[in-house]
């Protein structure tokens, strides 16, 4: 046999070694490419946003977060409701605030603290699942949305907050109608509780509507479209619906795009040394380092303040279409009736009535809620 043979020859376990080490280098190599497959290279622990884990924590957050600021500001959203929607027995406090602060003391002579935060349990039942289906939401949707720091650009932004809004809107809406309902109603030989506000809203149908004059297919046509479109039950739960998307979307997208701009410009290399903290040592790799209690607070109240400015006029419409069974004939007006009543009321002020106390209560609404949520995510590690 060829000495060359003998000299390159191994013994077999050497032989059956050899493939594993390689294998073994191999997937080092590969751990350390980024762009390797998921199945060869390790796992990090940055948990995934589409994982169980990842998802409840980041409800969690949002929840605790959304009622900890709605908590804040219930006694100033219970006069605000009551001047949006033209209750009789407050509409001349409107206008100033003096008006708002005497609107407060009638409130807590008559009622006490209690009254102050009336309709409060039912703003938590709704505001935890709104606020954890909205953080959550928006979360997933940036995403699949935006995949790398080169996307992060106003309008993926801006697209994500809006889907997110409309997501929580659309699940919490009825408990949104319960809430607003209990807030309007003051006197007190006349309140109700949870369960007989739900039978009265669930049971309130319109008045009878005047026949139809004109060509008979017209007629025929629109006494078809009464027939289908509900007119009572759980549509009841849902008035004002369109008017709340509507506004949803600026308000919600304008919030989130607005938070995480000035989140961005806080963090500048020269601003980071006074504006951020060091990172956690269970933060995840690509997060950006948290803000100081400060600065995280500003983000979100310039984030609350651009928000309800571009969105006031929609939420003063569907207030009143909330209420539209307990005022006036019971008749469900649309977005476009509401409005031009709003306007033959009190022309374009109307649809800038209670903005004064809007700002006072989302400005800090929204700079508490993003700040929980951020410190609840570092607390959680996500």
């Amino acid at each position: 046999m060829p000495s060359a043979f003998l000299k390159d020859a191994s013994p077999p376990a050497l032989l059956a070694d050899k493939p594993r080490e390689m294998d073994e280098a191999r997937k080092k190599q590969l751990a350390i490419c980024p762009t390797d497959d998921d199945t060869i290279a390790p796992k990090t622990k940055k948990p995934h946003k589409q994982s169980f884990d990842y998802i409840w924590r980041t409800g969690l957050a949002g929840g605790l977060a959304g009622s900890a600021a709605k908590t804040m500001v219930a006694p100033l959203d219970r006069v605000k409701i009551l001047f949006q929607a033209s209750n009789p027995q407050f509409a001349k406090y409107t206008g100033s605030w003096f008006g708002v602060i005497t609107a407060m003391k009638d409130i807590y002579r008559e009622d006490g603290t209690r009254g102050l935060f009336r309709g409060h349990s039912a703003t938590l039942l709704r505001i935890f699942p709104y606020a954890a289906i909205k953080f959550l939401a928006y979360e997933q949707i940036r995403s699949v949305i935006i995949h790398s720091p080169a996307q992060e650009t106003p309008i993926r932004r801006l697209l994500s907050g809006s889907l997110a809004g409309v997501t929580s809107v659309f699940f919490t809406y009825p408990l949104e109608v319960i809430r607003v309902r209990l807030a309007f109603e003051t006197k007190r030989d006349s309140r109700s509780s949870l369960s007989a506000i739900c039978k009265r809203i669930y049971n309130e149908t319109p008045p009878p509507q005047r026949p139809v004059s004109g060509p008979a297919v017209f007629a025929v046509t629109t006494e078809a479209v009464r027939t289908v479109v509900p007119r009572a039950g759980l549509a009841n739960f849902y008035r004002g619906f369109s008017a709340t998307i509507m506004g949803m979307l600026p308000y919600a997208g304008m919030s989130f795009l607005t938070h995480d701009t000035a989140g961005d410009i806080l963090r500048h290399p020269a601003l980071a040394p006074y504006t951020t903290l060091p990172r956690p040592s269970n933060s995840p790799p690509n997060k950006p380092a948290p803000l100081r209690s400060w600065a995280e607070l500003f983000s979100g109240g310039i984030a609350g303040l651009v928000s309800q400015t571009s969105a006031y006029p929609l939420e003063v419409i569907r207030r009143r279409m909330q209420v539209g069974g307990a005022v006036g004939d019971g008749h469900r007006l649309h977005v476009g009736e509401t409005a031009k009543m709003i306007f033959r009321e009190r022309g374009v002020q109307g649809f800038w009535v209670g903005l004064t106390i809007g700002y006072v209560k989302v400005v800090p609404m929204v700079a508490v809620s993003f700040y929980v949520y951020e410190r609840g995510k570092t607390v959680l590690g996500i």
